[in-house]
């Protein structure tokens, strides 16, 4: 049995209870696809998949009960908050996947296809929800990840207080001319393909604290995955020296192990594009 509460006034809230039969579609049909009359057709085809995408990681991930929905649209944005009182989407993926910690949690949904379940889910969802809005957060425990798509950017920030389940914030202007097509589109490695085979990832995400990204370890932990894709954009934004070491195991050992993925690397400074320089040139030299 579906249990909901509203509550009227600008910001409005839903709480459900999670049960046999719990389905995400009806939640969007019912209460929340009503509040968001009038806006463009593409901002509401965003709204909807993430809204779904994200509704349906609850049911089938989170081991929670209870599911609230707040939601607020001005002229300025739209915003959806889904919280739910589960066990927490990044301690779910380090246990279930054997992961070193949270931070590492995150470092694999930034890369996208991450999930526990690879029998029912591609692990696309976040990833795309995450490109799709404006802001994206995901909060649990004590860290908080988000990514920019206006600037481009990801961010991982500690927080004081520790929060239980998982809150996920998604917020989008209402006059946006971004299209979801356009975001599917622009992950697809050629004209001809059609899937999930480009991605792009934060390497700041790898370091922990101020330390560097010097060791053949890290750029392992890294590296995970990426031979799932055609296309792979390293963005060094915040990266402000690596070492040799780590250079040579992205650029000259996981290129000569994997030929079918390209690697490209973004938002470099003159030291991090000298070390991988360095292990090209090594490369070719083998």
């Amino acid at each position: 049995m579906v249990e909901a509460k509203a509550q009227n006034y600008e910001i409005r809230q839903f709480t459900f209870t999670i049960a046999p039969g719990f389905e995400e579609d009806k939640i969007w049909r019912q209460q929340i696809r009503p509040l968001l009359s009038g806006i463009p057709a593409n901002v509401l085809e965003i709204c909807h998949y993430g809204f779904t995408e994200m509704v349906n990681n609850v049911i089938d991930h989170s081991d929670g009960q209870t599911l609230v929905i707040r939601i607020s649209s001005t002229t300025n944005a739209i915003r959806i908050d889904i919280i739910d009182d589960g066990v927490g989407i990044f301690h779910k993926l380090q246990t279930e996947l054997g992961l070193e910690d949270h931070r590492h949690a995150i470092l694999e949904l930034a890369k996208g296809k991450t999930t526990t379940d690879p029998q029912q889910h591609t692990g696309e969802g976040i990833f795309f929800t995450s490109r799709m809005f404006d802001n994206f957060s995901l909060v649990s425990g004590r860290l908080r990840f988000t990514h920019d798509a206006l600037l481009g950017e990801d961010r991982l920030a500690e927080i004081d207080k520790e929060e239980k389940g998982t809150t996920v914030i998604l917020e989008i202007h209402p006059q946006s001319q971004r299209a979801m097509k356009g975001v599917f589109d622009q992950f697809a490695a050629g004209e001809d393909d059609y899937g999930f085979t480009r991605t792009q990832v934060p390497v700041a995400l790898a370091q922990y604290g101020d330390e560097n990204l010097v060791s053949r370890s890290q750029a392992k932990r890294l590296l995970a995955r990426f031979d799932r894709f055609k296309e792979v954009q390293l963005d060094f934004k915040g990266v402000l020296m690596i070492g040799p070491a780590f250079a040579d195991e992205i650029f000259r050992v996981f290129r000569h192990q994997n030929p079918q993925t390209r690697l490209i690397w973004l938002n470099v400074n003159a030291e991090v594009e000298k070390m991988i320089r360095r292990a090209l040139s090594n490369g070719e030299s083998a």
